[in-house]
């Protein structure tokens, strides 16, 4: 079907919520015109499709058990079908190219890499480097793959001080040795040899933003604990705030006028599983302004009918956190509002959920459940 009427629904356009019909033709949002088919969406919210900017419960998939490991085409298929499930027709994969073996390893960012180019998907699927700043022994690999275009956002990450302090309490510490499929003793000493390396991470830093700002690629800092480590980043090039630990920190980045990430489970938990800043709160005071699943594909939606509902927020400035924003931070001006000319990228949502009825992704149903199924008449 190459052009879809959706019709009786509340229609989230950039002016507000309307009572409005929408066409989509050749993957995109139309003007106006015939359609070959129609979808009544009365009762529904007619939305823009979720722009999840960092995810990483894709891991899962690949190693849904320390050391059980499955091949990333398989786990990416899996993935997908939970991404378009929950509405989200753009994700950025929070891949992590880190000095650990196993799962975050330099092998395994090589095959998830190979498996996303494979073949073309229906959720739009991109890479959002999550670089370890220890992990000099990959970063040629990162660097060509930043220049040969199969990176779309960059993230510098620093947990290597934070694993070696873990790594004295045997329990924290198998978790990292367990992922990384090594005893703990042979983890630690690994671990030991590349916090050698700290005199060389700056000029790492250095070399690998150079690529992303040659590449043109938006980039971001991860768990800023301080404001002098944000505004380091910043001056590196990263516009982007990702989870900082500390309102103050995200409340420096807004400052100067940086897109500032938290995370929808901490809004659907009514706080951080770590303790940090609550995501709501700061959305609420306008310090944070995007929201991403970080670990959970279903709370994007919650969350942001979550804010709606709590008297600050009406639903197109929620509905923002998880889709215009997000766009906008990627620099991906093609989507995340309803417009004539932009990408068909729509989802239904029944608000007694709030639940997803059905997700359309590139102008074409990616996703339908069984109320879907009935409500539209598909045999």
């Amino acid at each position: 079907m190459q052009s879809l009427r959706i019709t009786g629904g509340r229609v989230l356009l950039p002016e507000g919520e309307h009572q409005a019909d929408i066409i989509l033709r050749d993957g995109l949002i139309a003007e106006d015109g015939p359609a070959q088919g129609t979808i009544d969406a009365s009762g529904l919210l007619v939305l823009p499709g979720i722009v999840d900017i960092h995810g990483d419960a894709f891991e899962r998939q690949l190693q849904p058990r320390p050391g059980v490991d499955f091949p990333a085409e398989l786990a990416l298929r899996d993935t997908e079908a939970q991404l378009l499930a929950n509405g989200i027709t753009t994700a950025f994969h929070g891949v992590t190219l880190s000095w650990e073996p196993g799962l975050r390893s330099r092998d395994a960012w090589s095959a998830l890499i190979a498996a996303l180019h494979a073949r073309d998907w229906t959720c739009d699927m991109r890479v959002h480097l999550r670089w370890e700043a220890y992990n000099l022994d990959a970063l040629e690999t990162a660097i060509a793959d930043i220049t040969g275009g199969r990176v779309h956002l960059l993230a510098f990450n620093d947990h290597t001080p934070s694993i070696i302090k873990k790594l004295k309490d045997p329990v924290a510490g198998a978790k990292y040795s367990d992922r990384a499929g090594m005893t703990l003793d042979a983890f630690r000493d690994l671990a030991g040899r590349i916090a050698a390396r700290s005199g060389q991470v700056a000029d790492g830093l250095d070399r690998i933003g150079a690529a992303a700002r040659a590449a043109g690629l938006p980039m971001a800092s991860h768990d800023d604990d301080a404001i002098a480590v944000r505004q380091a980043f910043r001056a590196r090039g990263a516009r982007i705030c990702e989870f900082p630990m500390a309102e103050e920190v995200g409340q420096s980045a807004r400052d100067a006028g940086d897109f500032v990430v938290m995370g929808s489970p901490n809004v659907v938990r009514g706080r951080s599983h770590l303790g940090w800043a609550s995501a709501a709160v700061m959305a609420e005071a306008g310090i944070c302004n995007i929201l991403s699943s970080d670990y959970f594909y279903p709370a994007m939606l919650r969350a942001a009918m979550i804010l709606s509902g709590r008297g600050v927020f009406d639903l197109p400035r929620a509905w923002a956190l998880i889709s215009a924003n997000p766009a906008a931070a990627a620099g991906l001006t093609d989507r995340g509002t309803i417009e004539p000319g932009k990408r068909g990228d729509i989802v239904l949502v029944d608000p007694a959920g709030p639940t997803v009825v059905a997700t359309i992704a590139g102008g074409r149903i990616a996703h339908m459940t069984a109320q879907g199924v009935s409500r539209f008449g598909v045999a």
